[in-house]
């Protein structure tokens, strides 16, 4: 039987130029003004999504791939998500919008006090989706960048200064009586003295506390470290995986042990799989188009080779396609799990030219070998991903209209037939969404 599930979006570009590289350039939105943000959040709210998670980079990358993340807008210029969020909020009332920050990049008081602010201005809807990307740590400050494990500590220290900061107004601090004038008890605040190893502060927060819970948190690493770190923090995991029954189930406890772990309950933590759906009107566009990505172009070889490069902050255009990949090539700063995701389930003597091939290469919903397919495909393997226990999915991709639309205009009435997608919101903001079902 079929069971609600959680749907969100994530934003794959960032604040970043949408359309371009793409024929819908044309429709001539700006990318650097909200207009275009706020039609594409205004139809995730109508198709009932609980979250728009917002992806950012603060740097635009080393020096010696500066030049591949710019030249054709794979990895920058991006815009700060976190000042895009106030707009969103403005076009939207029960949508929650989850901007990427980096610890790295905020003082924990300041970054409360801003999170505060911003999730009493949205009726509660903020979320935040926590990165620990140490290749911009040299914009922030001269310190020596982090190691992978080494970044996770720090944001724990700083999301566990924050969450001090957020507490710091006692039971009862917050007054708010006309008859006697008083507006709040100062001696039930916390002066929250923090000093630790990354960071030092003192409060309490001049911010109120909340009324429906504090901004929801969002992680999206799937390293043991970074699995740990959900455990303790997360409300929401941003998942990829294999879309098997064995691998979903796999994650699933993972993340449900290290919820537990840390003393909560498997059922505080949503998690959903990201899936970037190639949706078409019949199963013989669908059979079309895998099969003319069995033999990928030279030319789309080195598309894909500009596109990892961007996300590996590695310069792979330069290397023999013909030659085995030399994983010592990558910096300490490149995730294990990127580089897992480019090497795939190959061996690690396969040459370039195959690993950037498979990536090339499309597989059908239908028969579980990728995600090419109609809607009805697609919503037959969202609800498979349900009978297994799967909280929900994110949609990967920009959130140019034209892209939007061509996801959701026959996708959604077809999970709503079925019982899949919610038909309306509870009142209470993102967290009291995410525990509705």
């Amino acid at each position: 039987m079929s069971r609600l599930q959680h749907f969100g979006w994530f934003l794959a570009r960032g604040f970043g130029p949408h359309g371009w590289g793409h024929p819908y350039l044309r429709w001539n939105h700006r990318w650097t003004e909200p207009g275009l943000y706020q039609d594409s959040a205004r139809t995730l709210e109508q198709a009932g999504f609980d979250l728009l998670i917002i992806e950012d980079a603060p740097s635009l990358g080393s020096a010696e791939t500066i030049d591949l993340r710019v030249r054709h807008a794979f990895g920058g210029p991006k815009h700060d998500p976190l000042l895009l969020a106030p707009y969103l909020f403005a076009a939207t009332r029960h949508l929650g919008v989850v901007p990427t920050v980096n610890p790295a990049a905020y003082l924990p008081y300041t970054a409360a006090r801003q999170f505060a602010t911003l999730q009493h201005l949205s009726g509660h809807r903020l979320g935040l989706n926590v990165v620990t990307d140490t290749g911009s740590a040299r914009h922030f400050s001269p310190a020596p960048q982090l190691g992978h494990d080494a970044a996770y500590d720090r944001a724990e220290e700083w999301l566990d200064g924050i969450r001090q900061l957020w507490r710091s107004w006692g039971e009862g601090a917050l007054v708010v009586d006309e008859e006697s004038g008083v507006y709040a008890d100062g001696s039930k605040l916390d002066a929250t003295p923090h000093r630790g190893e990354y960071f030092g502060f003192d409060g309490p927060l001049n911010a109120v506390p909340f009324t429906d819970g504090e901004p929801a948190i969002v992680s999206p690493g799937g390293s043991g470290r970074g699995l740990t770190f959900a455990g303790h923090n997360s409300d929401v995991q941003l998942a990829l995986a294999p879309l098997d029954e064995q691998s979903i189930r796999a994650y699933r406890g993972r993340i449900h042990a290290a919820a537990e772990a840390a003393g909560r309950s498997a059922d505080d933590i949503k998690i959903l799989f990201a899936i970037q759906p190639v949706l078409v009107s019949s199963p013989e566009e669908a059979d079309r188009l895998v099969a003319a990505s069995a033999h990928p172009s030279e030319e789309k070889l080195i598309e894909i080779a500009r596109k990892q490069s961007s996300d590996l902050e590695t310069d792979l255009t330069g290397l023999d396609l013909d030659r085995p990949l030399d994983r010592s090539i990558f910096g300490e700063h490149v995730s294990e799990g990127s580089i897992k995701r480019l090497i795939g389930k190959h061996d690690a003597d396969a040459p370039l030219r195959t690993l950037l091939a498979a990536h090339a290469r499309l597989g059908r919903l239908n028969d579980g070998t990728g995600f090419v397919g109609t809607a009805d495909e697609f919503a037959d393997r969202i609800e498979e991903l349900g009978d297994w226990g799967n909280d929900g999915v994110l949609l990967w991709g920009d959130l140019h209209p034209v892209t939007v639309h061509r996801a959701l205009d026959e996708l959604v009435p077809i999970l709503r037939r079925r019982g899949i997608l919610r038909e309306e919101y509870v009142e209470g903001g993102l967290a009291a969404n995410l525990r509705a079902f």
